[in-house]
């Protein structure tokens, strides 16, 4: 018995494993779509429309800064230093004023603001949390004390007011103007 042809039987040769690879992947690639050659778009200077291959101008300014129209129409206002985000028809215009947006892309998920608690000058956030967390019984008891407390103080304060302030007595003169005071003619 050949030795050869027994060994090529069991384990293929590694040409025929490279080989059957090759043949796989052929297979796989003939199940995947063509695109066609990727073509560069270039974007209008002034109205931000696309400029296909072999279309529109090129304008170059001395600062070496570069310009590309899709029509004659474009280059012309731009060089009439016309604004166009003020040209209604152009796509900065339309983006300013928010025109042909879809209403997928115009309701825009906000994210929810996280409330955080912090304490104010004079009142820590454990007080804060105390007061909230005061019944409403509580609140009419200390809301009644805080206005007796009030109302002695302003009856204390009266009565040190009426003792010290005793009137002049009002002497029974005829009152006599400033005019007349000066020396003036009084009520001819």
């Amino acid at each position: 018995m050949d030795r050869s042809a027994d060994c090529s039987a069991s384990t293929p040769s590694p040409l025929y494993r490279w080989y059957v690879c090759l043949m796989i992947c052929v297979e796989r690639l003939a199940y995947l779509p063509v695109t066609p050659g990727v073509q560069k778009l270039e974007i209008d200077s002034f109205s931000g429309y696309r400029i296909y291959p072999s279309k529109g101008k090129l304008f170059v300014r001395g600062d070496s800064k570069i310009f590309r129209f899709a029509s004659s129409k474009n280059s012309s206002l731009f060089l009439q230093r016309k604004n166009p985000r003020k040209i209604a028809w152009t796509q900065v215009y339309r983006r300013m004023h928010k025109k042909g947006i879809t209403e997928e892309v115009a309701k825009k998920r906000s994210r929810r603001t996280v409330k955080h608690q912090r304490g104010i000058v004079g009142a820590d956030l454990a007080a804060i949390a105390a007061k909230r967390n005061q019944t409403s019984a509580i609140r009419t008891q200390a809301r009644m004390a805080a206005i007796q407390k009030a109302k002695t103080e302003k009856k204390e304060k009266e009565s040190k007011k009426a003792k010290p302030a005793t009137r002049a007595p009002v002497s029974t003169a005829p009152k006599v103007s400033k005019q007349q005071m000066k020396g003036g003619k009084g009520g001819r």
